[in-house]
């Protein structure tokens, strides 16, 4: 067994370097992308936003806000806290790079990341992403976990 799975991740070693970028570097992030890039100046302010689940609602899976709403060149510290009983990640992106990613997620659900632009984060954790919006248009953030996304965990992400 242990070969087998040594063999099949040699064979799919060129497709995951192709397809996800350099996962030390995040996915080749580093000179920015169409949402943005990581702040290299201070956060003007801070937004917080929560993941968790509400079994009795329509959405299973829910962010805290359905929208975020930037002005381009605008740096923001955004606070993800974990609030949930399941491991959710907050990524954001264009919806089409979001939904590659969210096929790659369904074929590799512990797939690792160390993307500037994405968390993922156990029931009770928190984290920081230090973030400039560059480029107006509406954009994405999302939990890509298998069923999240189907579940209600995604919002619009607006620049200005």
């Amino acid at each position: 067994m242990k070969t087998a799975i040594t063999a099949l991740a040699i064979m799919l070693a060129p497709t995951l370097a192709l397809a996800g970028g350099t996962h030390s570097g995040g996915h080749g992030h580093q000179e920015g992308m169409a949402v943005g890039k990581p702040a290299e100046t201070s956060p003007t302010r801070t937004v917080k936003v929560v993941m968790k689940e509400d079994y009795e609602g329509e959405n299973v899976y829910i962010f805290d806000q359905k929208e975020l709403i930037f002005s381009a060149g605008e740096t923001v510290r955004l606070h993800i806290v974990n609030e949930g009983e399941e491991v959710h990640e907050f990524v954001m992106d264009t919806m089409h790079a979001n939904a590659e990613h969210k096929e790659m997620m369904a074929r590799f659900p512990e797939m690792e990341h160390d993307d500037p632009n994405a968390v993922r984060l156990e029931p009770g954790e928190e984290a920081e992403i230090l973030w400039t919006f560059a480029n107006p248009g509406t954009f994405e953030f999302a939990c890509l976990l298998p069923g999240h996304y189907e579940g209600g965990m995604h919002g619009a992400l607006v620049v200005n």
